[in-house]
């Protein structure tokens, strides 16, 4: 019997060291992201970082409006709308990756089955046989997750498939909020339609009146020709104004998923109000903002790929099994004779690889950071967001409070003009220049609403859906 020397025990500790190394590395995690500290408790303070928990949003935000056609119009966006579909063609494709990465935590099982016939060629002790080959056979095959390799792809792919899930409720929420805006400016639209075409038609009674002056002998041939072209501009911008309306209702009709030319709303020049806000805010509702959620997502994913790379350096273990026969007729291919079989492990590793697998961990570790740069500076954003909002809630509302009491006094000043000129106590000039402000006051009035309504959209859509609380979503 062939004696072979002992191990030396240094070498026996080295191998019991590696082993218990190896042992450890199976239970390792990837290290946290480091998003620990909370955001601020109120708007306008020091800010802070928070890991963000799925969170459903408001249903149904836009019934804050209380806008008929609006309520109407919003579920054909989820309904009918090709962006969204596509989007949800994304998430299923995540979804479907994430069971395929699941797949390999299991055994592989397959089955061969084949027949030939072969004449043997010139030049062979066989030459001009021809022979009949039947061949079975079944094998099975298991790679065990020694090292959670595996465990932290579907890991990756879950967070992949989360973040996939948040951007698909973010492209949901801005169609969404695209709608409301678009419908909400129609309004608007609407509305100085219907101020342009009383400004139009009382220029169309001072240019009548004008011209009655003129052959009076009150009035001057200059007089007639800036009311005939007052009434010239009123009727162009009357006209300027149909324009954006039409645009306005095929972006609407793009939006709900039908053709612009089988589309149609009629004109509503009431202005829905401005829903108010409630005073205090939770800085806790970015945590449902589904661009800070797919952010979070990414940054677990990129964790976990660096938690592969990391493993790299451990050899692959696959267990594998595979039984069949070979026989020159199909009646003798199930005897004892010709089965055949093989079993046992295989142990692969990467002895040199030229840095490679360090190149690929030093990637995943710089994507990683990347990452957490990113998610932070969407939080950022996100805080700047809302503020911007905010403030242009409040000061819009000033402002349009101002506004008005500028109409009141624009019209007044009209009113005193055209008295004096009627009279003949004033020229036609002062008329003219009267007309002037009171219709860009009352346009700039409408404007201000619209800003209002942009503004709220852009609030709900900052703070992921609405400002009331929703219910946390399955994660």
């Amino acid at each position: 019997m062939t004696r072979f020397p002992p191990i030396p025990s240094r070498l026996c500790r080295s191998l019991a060291t590696a082993a218990l190394l190896a042992l450890a590395a199976c239970s390792a995690q990837p290290p946290r992201p480091p998003l620990q500290p909370a955001l601020p408790a109120a708007w306008g303070h020091a800010i802070g970082w928070a890991p963000m928990a799925a969170a459903a949003p408001e249903r149904d935000w836009w019934r804050v409006f209380g806008d008929v056609r609006l309520n109407a119009l919003e579920p054909r966006v989820a309904a009918h709308n090709a962006q969204l579909a596509a989007q949800l063609a994304v998430y299923e494709q995540s979804q479907a990756a994430l069971r395929q990465a699941g797949a390999a935590l299991w055994p592989t099982a397959s089955a061969t089955l084949g027949a030939t016939r072969q004449k043997v060629g010139a030049g062979s002790t066989l030459s001009g046989q021809v022979g009949n080959d039947f061949s079975a056979g079944a094998g099975l095959s298991w790679a065990p997750d020694l090292w959670g390799k595996v465990r932290l792809q579907v890991r990756a792919s879950g967070d992949a498939a989360r973040a996939d899930a948040a951007t698909l409720r973010g492209v949901r929420l801005s169609l969404q909020a695209q709608l409301a805006q678009a419908v909400l400016q129609l309004h608007v639209a609407d509305a100085q339609i219907v101020l342009a075409r009383r400004v139009a038609d009382a220029d169309a009674r001072t240019l009548q009146l004008t011209q009655r002056r003129l052959a009076a002998g009150v009035a001057t041939a200059a007089d007639v020709a800036a009311a005939r072209t007052q009434q010239l501009q009123s009727a162009t911008a009357l006209t300027d104004l149909q324009v954006g309306r039409a645009q306005l209702v095929d972006a609407i009709a793009v939006l709900v998923g039908q053709a612009p030319s089988t589309f149609a709303l009629p004109a509503e020049p009431a202005l829905p109000p401005v829903p108010g806000i409630p005073p205090g805010l939770p800085s806790a509702l970015l945590q449902r903002r589904p661009d800070l959620i797919a952010a979070a997502a990414q940054v677990d994913a990129a964790n976990a790929q660096l938690g592969i790379a990391e493993r790299a350096w451990f050899p692959d273990l696959t267990l594998g099994a595979q039984g069949g026969a070979q026989a020159l007729t199909a009646a003798a291919l199930f005897g004892a004779p010709a089965l055949t079989w093989s079993l046992g492990p295989q142990l692969a590793a990467t002895l040199f690889d030229g840095g490679a697998r360090a190149a690929q961990r030093a990637a995943s570790a710089a994507a990683y950071r990347g990452s957490v740069a990113s998610y932070r500076q969407a939080v950022l954003v996100a805080l700047q967001q809302v503020e911007d909002q905010l403030a242009a809630q409040r000061l819009l509302d000033v402002e349009q409070r101002q506004q008005a009491a500028v109409v009141r006094a624009a019209e007044v000043s009209l009113k005193l003009a055209q008295d004096q000129y009627r009279a003949g106590t004033a020229p036609y000039l002062n008329v003219l220049s009267a007309s002037n402000v009171a219709a860009q006051a009352s346009s700039a009035l409408l404007t201000l609403q619209q800003r209002r309504y942009v503004a709220a959209v852009a609030l709900v859509q900052a703070l992921g859906g609405g400002w009331g609380g929703g219910a946390p979503l399955a994660r």
